[in-house]
């Protein structure tokens, strides 16, 4: 079953046409990754999805609910997160506070709790910074905040912009292991966007190929990642 259908979507800036009718689906259980140049539209297209923006035209569908144009933090009630690029935490907010914002829309206390020590497990360097300021972490942890974050509202969907922009090498691969980790143990389904396509097509089910707001290629990640165009295109082949 998909759990998110996205047809013929279009997204305008002024004049700029920046999602040129794009169709896409994932289901249940995938890890999907949208990859393309800077500029592309790749993160057009989650605000779209997130409502963060709003499409000139098309459709968008989250378990066969029309969601199109619907606010932002009503999605997170009906199971949709958003990881946005730049992390985007509470600076100012200890560790703890940051993850308890995430359960903002729950009121079962006994699983927020359950929840915030499975995110410990997951997270121990966030164990242990738990009351330490967010702001005066390093990048690395810093994501991982936000991904914890997120997953503190139990999403079924899980949309994921550049997790690992400005990450040290060594980072970028317990970042990825991470959120192979939450599609499999958590029964998460992951929408991700990121630069480093080599990473998102190693750990991905498909791929879209996305290029100047269209798309261009789509398929089984592995497939694509051996593609002598993609290679050539995004993977420096």
């Amino acid at each position: 079953m998909n759990i998110l259908e996205v047809n013929d979507l279009n997204v305008y800036y002024g004049a700029i046409h920046a999602i040129k009718n794009i169709s896409f689906e994932i289901k249940k259980g995938e890890i999907v990754t949208l990859i393309g140049a800077n500029g592309a539209g790749k993160t057009s297209t989650l605000h779209a999805i997130s409502g963060l923006i709003t499409p000139r035209s098309g459709e968008i569908s989250l378990n066969g609910m029309n969601i199109t144009n619907k606010e932002a933090h009503k999605l997170l009630g009906l199971g949709m997160a958003h990881v946005p690029e730049g992390r985007r935490i509470f600076t100012n907010l200890t560790v703890l506070e940051n993850l308890e914002m995430g359960a903002f829309i729950r009121n079962d206390k006994d699983k927020i709790k359950k929840d915030l020590n499975n995110i410990f497990d997951m997270f121990p360097r966030l164990a242990e910074r738990k009351k330490q300021l967010a702001g005066t972490m390093s990048g690395g942890e810093q994501q991982m905040l936000a991904i914890a974050r997120a997953l503190m509202s139990r999403p079924e969907l899980l949309l994921m912009d550049e997790p690992s922009m400005g990450l040290a090498p060594i980072l970028v691969q317990e970042i990825f292991k991470t959120i192979e980790k939450i599609n499999k143990e958590n029964n998460v389904t992951i929408l991700l966007v990121e630069q480093n396509a080599h990473m998102a097509l190693s750990i991905a089910n498909r791929a879209y190929v996305l290029e100047t707001g269209k798309i261009i290629m789509s398929g089984d990640a592995n497939e694509l990642a051996n593609n002598d165009d993609i290679k050539k295109a995004y993977l420096g082949g």
